[in-house]
């Protein structure tokens, strides 16, 4: 039994441990990278500099996922689910419930979570096909350029958890655990609501079918909340320009968005400015290639996988932009069985000029994060 277990894992692990000290190697070397920045960086710029190892995880959105985890919501910070700064707030109290407690509480937990989807990735994949897709899916998914997040204070590593496994209770039929996957994974992100279709179409049954009802009440939740706290059900929508002038809480189509990065956002690009055109070119490359990977999915892959990546790279766009659009990727796992599928069959100068370019845009993304610069 255990040496079945070890086998199941031993690849996840490996993976995980030679990728985390990957990103300490770049997070320790960002600094001969780029500047530091003043603002956004994780429990401000002197806390961030008693500790930037620690506090660098927490630049940007993690500051939010903070305040909440410590104070809980306010104005400004709807838009951010509920969950993961819940399950930040309740760890904490092991030991005690300090800034740097919680932080460390919800490092843990991003730790945890994301090698607990590797190995659920690592199963899910190797249903439909041979264990070297199942292994150069995990390379391709650490590899990706914003791949750091899964360690950072934030929810990606937690909605990929819930996601992977929610899929792999609907792939041997145990329906009520995907449900009960699938209405977590809703109060951590709003995306999580494509699994309701994607879980359907996995129900063996049309009774079983009735279990996956419970996949919105995560959403439906920190709906209730938010009627009682402000008024306004959809807070976490109607505030959504605050986070930028690119983005608009009324839905704006895909075409739209191309639309206006070709002809507004990229011939208005400040050349000069390294990170500004670096994070543009990323979000527009990552936009068009995740466009193209969701409609090549439904000829090559299973349509509850498809479904679940074209709607989860589609909805944020939604917003108007590509912003944050090469972080919100990372969870759409069929995109990087697809780009498996494809590498299985390359040589192995191939698969390795791959995976270097991708761990060189890794190291500029992460370096720049690292000092305070916006990615994503």
């Amino acid at each position: 039994m255990y040496t079945k277990v070890w086998r199941q894992i031993r690849f996840p692990l490996l993976v995980f441990g030679i990728w985390w000290v990957f990103t300490l190697a770049v997070a320790l070397a960002s600094p001969y990278f780029f500047d530091l920045q003043a603002n956004f960086l994780g429990g401000g710029k002197e806390t961030y500099l008693g500790n930037p190892f620690l506090w660098g995880h927490l630049n940007f959105d993690g500051e939010h996922y903070l305040a909440i985890a410590k104070d809980g919501y306010s104005p400004g910070r709807y838009f951010f689910f509920p969950l993961y700064p819940l399950l930040v707030n309740a760890l904490s109290h092991i030991g005690n419930t300090s800034t740097v407690s919680l932080a460390v509480s919800g490092l843990i937990i991003s730790h945890t979570a994301f090698l607990i989807a590797l190995i659920g990735l690592y199963k899910l994949v190797k249903l439909d096909f041979s264990v070297k897709i199942a292994q150069l899916t995990l390379v391709v998914l650490v590899s990706f350029p914003t791949s750091f997040y899964f360690l950072s204070f934030y929810t990606e590593s937690l909605f990929l958890c819930l996601v992977v496994w929610a899929f792999y209770a609907a792939r041997l039929k145990k329906t009520f655990l995907a449900g009960l996957l699938g209405a977590l994974s809703t109060a951590t992100r709003l995306v999580g609501l494509v699994l309701l279709p994607s879980l359907f179409l996995e129900s063996a049954s049309r009774r079983k079918c009735l279990i996956l009802a419970v996949v919105p009440i995560g959403l439906l939740a920190y709906m209730l909340y938010l009627t009682r706290l402000t008024g306004d059900p959809l807070a976490f929508v109607h505030g959504i320009e605050a986070f930028g002038q690119q983005r608009s809480s009324s839905p704006i189509l895909l075409p739209q968005v191309f639309f206006r990065y070709l002809v507004r956002i990229i011939p208005n690009l400040n050349w000069h400015y390294f990170a500004g055109v670096f994070v543009t070119l990323l979000e527009f490359i990552v936009g068009s290639v995740f466009t193209l990977m969701s409609l090549l999915s439904f000829f090559r892959l299973r349509l509850s996988y498809s479904l679940f990546l074209a709607g989860t790279f589609i909805l944020p766009t939604l917003s108007g932009s590509f912003s944050s659009l090469p972080r919100y990727v990372l969870v759409c796992f069929p995109a990087f069985i697809l780009v498996a599928m494809w590498l299985v069959n390359q040589r192995n100068t191939t698969k390795l000029i791959y995976v270097l370019a991708t761990l060189i845009l890794m190291v500029v993304s992460q370096s720049l994060f690292w000092q305070g610069f916006w990615i994503s």
